[in-house]
Order: C-alpha cells, then structure tokens, then sequence
C-alpha cells in the first residue's frame, strides 16, 4: 500500500535529508537541543498543550476496556510518536502545527510504527520477566520461612543483594532498548526506514552521543522536578518539550542540515 501523502515530507526540498553514519556530538549539543526544542513548542504552546491534553483523554477512553486497551494504547506508541515528529518537522520550517499531524502515523507507514510499539512492549515484558525471576528468588526464600517474622524478615535481608541485582538487570537491559527506540519513530515517517533499520541507527546514533545525552538527561529530569512542583500541571509544557527536544536531537544526530528551527515570530 502506498503512502499518503504529507506535504511536508513528499517535497523533496523539504523533507529531511538522512546523512548516515549518524554524527556525534559534543557534550553541549544536550543543551542545544533542548533550547531547540523550546523554540518549537514556543512557535505553537497552545496547540502542544491541547495535543497533550487530547492524547491523555484519548488514553483514558481506551483503558476503559480492561487490558485490551491499555495494551492497544501501548502498542501504539509508535504510532503516536511519528504524529509528534511530522508536527515537530512541520514547526520547525516555520510551517503550522495541526492537529492533522497527530493522525499522520496512521496514515503513513503505520505498520512499521505499529511495530516498533511491538518491540517497545516486548521488550518491556522481556525485562519485567527478568526482573520477576530476581524477586520470586525472594518471595520463595519468605515462604520457606513458614510464616515466621522473623524469619521473613531475614529471607528480605538476605536477598536484598539479588533484588539490587535484579533491578541493576532490568536498567541495563531497559536503556539499550530505550536507546533503540528513541528515535525510530522519526527515521521511520521521516526517512521511510524500515523498522529494524530504524532500530539499529537510532541504538548506535545515542550511543554515539552517550555524554550529550547524560547532560540532557540530566537538564530534563531537573526540569521535570520542577514541572512537577505546581500540581503537575508544568507536565503540560515538559512534556511537548521532551517531545520537540527530541525531534532537534534527531535532526542533529541524523540529517543534514543539523536543524532548521526559525526564530518565533512576535
């Protein structure tokens, strides 16, 4: 099946040119890209917070229908995900943000999106399972001890070190797969990668790019804290903003230009 076409990526002059290998990056461009980021969500704030606002309905309808939705909801991460990217891209050459551009990973390459939320949930369950093996060692060791507090209690001491293994475990497991993920959706609505392409480059481009991405890990969780302080209602803006940050962190890890951001007009 053929791809619908979106005007922002089918014109050649405007579609993002991939230059592979990916590049990487001193230490600053983790600041850089935020800044970026922030220019993007500054050139529509209100049609990101009603974005947000539209997706978090849409995700409590579907989890009304026990598991089944939540895990169609999960699935479609990716899906999601490459709407953001084609609003992002569409910003930052000065163009509007629509709500449109949310359906556009269902309209272009959904199957390979449908499927990198495939690997996002396998993978998760994957790592849940390896952490669970971790904890039932505990569990086990508390029902040997018959009931007994005492005994319990000393079971938990006991295995404290193979619950800290385990979770040590399941993060070195959990970032390799988030790294793989991170900027697939992008090279797959942008690019037209296919999945497993997609998932190979973004794994390599963030490693290649391990210290730009722990100063921004570092910057965005600060900002989180913060966004969290006024009830949570900052996630509003956090939120758009991890989203745009990562549209300029792809964009100079993975094309050429780097980035394009205009400055916003007053």
């Amino acid at each position: 099946m053929s791809a619908t076409p979106i005007p922002e990526l089918d014109d050649p002059s405007t579609a993002p040119r991939l230059a592979l290998p990916s590049r990487a990056n001193g230490a600053g461009a983790g600041w850089d890209w935020i800044a970026q980021g922030w220019k993007i969500f500054a050139r529509a704030p209100l049609m990101w917070v009603i974005s947000i606002v539209v997706l978090f309905i849409a995700a409590v309808i579907i989890n009304l229908v026990p598991f089944i939705g939540s895990l169609a909801f999960q699935l479609l991460q990716g899906v999601i995900a490459g709407g953001f990217m084609v609003a992002c891209h569409s910003l930052s050459r000065g163009g509007d943000f629509e709500l449109e551009h949310l359906m556009a990973g269902f309209k272009r390459n959904f199957t390979s999106l449908l499927l990198l939320g495939v690997f996002l949930v396998v993978g998760g369950l994957l790592i849940m399972l390896v952490l669970m093996m971790f904890v039932g060692a505990t569990v086990v060791s508390v029902f040997m001890g018959g009931g007994n507090t005492d005994q319990a209690i000393a079971a938990i001491a006991a295995s404290a070190t193979t619950m800290l293994l385990g979770a040590l475990v399941a993060l070195a497991l959990t970032i390799p797969m988030l790294a793989a993920y991170w900027f697939a959706p992008a090279l797959v609505i942008l690019n037209d990668m296919k999945p497993v392409a997609a998932l190979k480059e973004s794994f390599f481009g963030s490693f290649r790019n391990f210290v730009p991405f722990l100063v921004y890990g570092i910057i965005m969780t600060v900002l989180a804290v913060i966004a969290a302080i006024p009830f949570g209602l900052g996630m509003l803006v956090w939120i758009p903003l991890a989203v745009t940050s990562t549209y300029a962190a792809y964009r100079g890890i993975f094309t050429d230009p780097p980035a394009d951001v205009p400055a916003v007009t007053v």
